[in-house]
């Protein structure tokens, strides 16, 4: 399953139902097709229910609807399936579009509203792991997700959206997605002494959005994180990327199988199942992986705050910082790695612009291979995995 889905992973899951066999010229394509539907969001782990469904045509309403777990369902509201048809792959919806949700408890409550999906595939369960192991849909758009808590919003996010391409003639899927905005209030944090650093800094309100990309090719198994940017307003842009290889149908489909046994056998061995899956997960090969900040006035606030803190001078704060950087960075017995980083790190602290970490080794290195030096010998990943720290102005 790639990055986008793992996003909107719960929200389609909330938002995708069943009903009960229909009757009429399309009684045969839409029941089936809503069968495959319960049996793909079941595979999930999770309980669906409703009220009813109205059929007219190739388009379903289904009323009532509850999603959850067997002793926790939450009711969602309204969910309108249009354009229901049978293709090669499953079945194919033109669109989904769901019913304002809302839950309240107390002075709090979530709101998601104007939820939409199109061009979405329930694939059979001869092709369900070629589109990742669950459905698959051309766009998924939110228009608002607001958090509420003690009475006063906390989160908000606008405009959430995704593209993704399908996996056909054997090209990859690729996705796109982003939240145009969003907006984090950090006063709410209980501890006054954290609540008036972040207030010190100008960061009890949070502004800012986030972009992705990124694609996956069933055939080899290749996944590739290309953008996940996160960008707060007036303080920086935390970015990650990584390339893996090895996430296969196959694996998809064994992965699968495990969380089925998990869920279908609650008092078993957890362990063992646990065990049995990071094994699944040693197939994989380790590519590349990169860790950013660029810096939009964040690091000079901190610098100038510790120094207005300790009666020192921004200046000293940033010497004192360089002097302690290589004695810290030591006990990872790398002394070439502790200068690179010395050096990156003093002159992002000179000229903040973007400090990276970066591992890209001359091969593909196995799961397995990473897993075992991290037990045995921790500090000889770095050569492993070819991790090096540069700063870029």
């Amino acid at each position: 399953m790639t990055i986008v889905r793992k996003n909107f992973h719960l929200l389609a899951i909330s938002t995708l139902l069943v009903s009960s066999p229909l009757g009429g010229a399309w009684a045969q394509p839409v029941d089936a097709a809503l069968e495959r539907l319960k049996a793909l969001v079941e595979e999930q782990s999770l309980k669906i229910d409703w009220q009813s469904a109205d059929v007219s045509g190739s388009d379903v309403v289904l009323v009532g609807v509850q999603v959850g777990v067997e002793d926790s369902m939450a009711p969602i509201g309204n969910v309108t399936l249009t354009g229901i048809s049978e293709v090669d792959q499953g079945y194919r919806v033109e669109s989904i579009e769901f019913d304002t949700f809302r839950m309240e408890e107390g002075n709090g409550g979530v709101l998601v509203d104007e939820v939409s999906m199109t061009g979405v595939l329930l694939p059979d369960e001869g092709n369900q792991d070629v589109y990742g192991g669950f459905l698959f849909y051309e766009n998924i758009t939110v228009g608002t997700i607001d958090v509420k808590a003690e009475g006063k919003q906390v989160v908000l996010f606008n405009d959430i959206n995704a593209d993704i391409t399908a996996p056909v003639d054997g090209k990859p899927m690729d996705f796109t997605g982003a939240v145009e905005s969003f907006s984090i209030d950090l006063s709410i944090i209980p501890e006054a002494d954290q609540r008036a650093v972040l207030e010190a800094l100008g960061y009890l309100q949070l502004n800012g959005y986030m972009e992705m990309a990124g694609s996956w090719q069933p055939t080899d198994g290749r996944m590739a994180l290309s953008q996940y940017d996160i960008t707060v307003t007036d303080a920086g842009t935390l970015g990650l990327t990584f390339d893996l290889g090895g996430y296969t149908p196959e694996l998809i489909a064994s992965l699968r199988e495990i969380q089925q046994q998990m869920a279908a056998n609650p008092g078993g061995d957890d362990a063992a199942q646990g065990l049995a899956m990071l094994g699944l997960l040693q197939q994989m090969t380790f590519h590349s992986a990169d860790i950013s900040f660029t810096d939009d006035s964040l690091t000079n606030k901190v610098i100038e705050f510790v120094a207005q803190m300790q009666g020192m001078k921004p200046s000293d704060i940033t010497n004192q910082a360089k002097a302690v950087l290589p004695f810290v960075l030591a006990e990872l017995k790398n002394p070439e790695l502790t200068t690179a980083v010395t050096r990156a790190v003093s002159s992002f602290l000179d000229n903040p612009g973007t400090l990276r970490v970066s591992a890209e080794p001359a091969e593909p290195v196995p799961f397995a291979q990473i897993m075992a030096g991290a037990m045995s010998e921790p500090q000889s990943l770095i050569g492993t995995l070819g991790v090096s720290v540069t700063a870029e102005d």
